[in-house]
C-alpha cells in the first residue's frame, strides 16, 4: 500500500515555481493514472524537469502527493471562507463549500474512486498532517466565534476535532448516501449539523 507522507524537504507554504510546476504536473498525474500508478519519472516528464530535481525535494511518490494534497486542501479552504458574519456562520460555510468543493474535485474524486486504500490509514488508524491542519484552522476559526459569542463554550481543540469527523464523513461517504441525500440536500443537513452543534 502506498503512504501518504509529508516531505521534510519542501514547505508547502513557501514554494518556488519548479515545486509549483512539479505539483502541478504531479495533480495532473495523479487525476489521471491514481496514486498508485503514479510515478516520479513521470511526473519528472510532464513537469519539463529532470527526476534528480524531484528527487532532490521529494524522495518518493506517497510524499510527493502528501503536499499536494496540502497544497489543494489550502487552496480550497481559502476561497471557502466568508468575508462577513458571525464566527460560527463563517466557520460552517467555510465547512460546508469547502466539502462541496471537495466532492467535486477530479483529484480526490481520482484518489477515492481508485486509491481508496490509500486513504484508510488516516480515517481508521492516525491523523494526518493535512487532517491536524484543518483542525487548528477550525480551532482558530472557534476562538473568534466565541470571542463574538456565535459559538458555545468549550475547549476548540475538541470542537475542531468534532467537526473534523463530522466533514470528514461527508466527504467521504457522499456517494454512498447519494440516493437518500442528493448533494444539494446533504449540503443543507450538513449546515444544519454543524450550527447546531456550534451554537451557544
Amino acid at each position: 500500500m502506498t503512504s501518504i507522507e509529508p516531505s521534510s524537504a519542501v514547505d508547502p507554504g513557501t514554494l518556488s515555481p519548479v515545486d509549483q510546476a512539479i505539483l502541478d504536473a504531479a495533480r495532473a498525474c495523479v487525476a489521471e493514472f491514481g496514486v498508485r500508478r503514479t510515478t516520479l519519472t513521470e511526473v519528472a516528464r510532464r513537469a519539463g524537469v529532470s527526476r534528480p530535481t524531484v528527487y532532490r525535494r521529494w524522495p518518493d511518490t506517497g510524499s510527493l502527493v502528501a503536499d499536494l494534497l496540502v497544497r489543494e486542501l489550502r487552496e480550497i479552504i481559502t476561497d471557502a471562507v466568508p468575508a462577513t458574519g458571525t464566527g460560527r456562520a463563517r466557520l460552517t460555510a467555510a465547512i460546508v463549500h469547502g466539502g462541496a468543493t471537495m466532492r467535486r474535485n477530479a483529484l480526490f474524486a481520482k484518489i477515492f474512486r481508485t486509491d481508496a486504500d490509500v486513504m484508510l490509514t488516516y480515517v481508521f488508524e492516525r491523523l494526518g498532517r493535512n487532517q491536524r491542519a484543518l483542525m487548528a484552522l477550525f480551532a482558530d476559526a472557534i476562538r473568534e466565534g466565541q470571542r463574538d459569542g456565535s459559538i458555545r463554550a468549550g475547549e476548540p481543540e475538541h470542537l475542531a476535532a468534532m467537526l473534523l469527523l463530522i466533514a470528514q464523513s461527508a466527504v467521504q461517504s457522499a456517494g454512498t448516501i447519494a440516493p437518500v441525500l442528493d448533494a444539494e440536500s446533504l449540503d443543507t443537513e450538513l449546515t444544519r449539523a454543524i450550527d447546531g452543534y456550534l451554537a451557544p
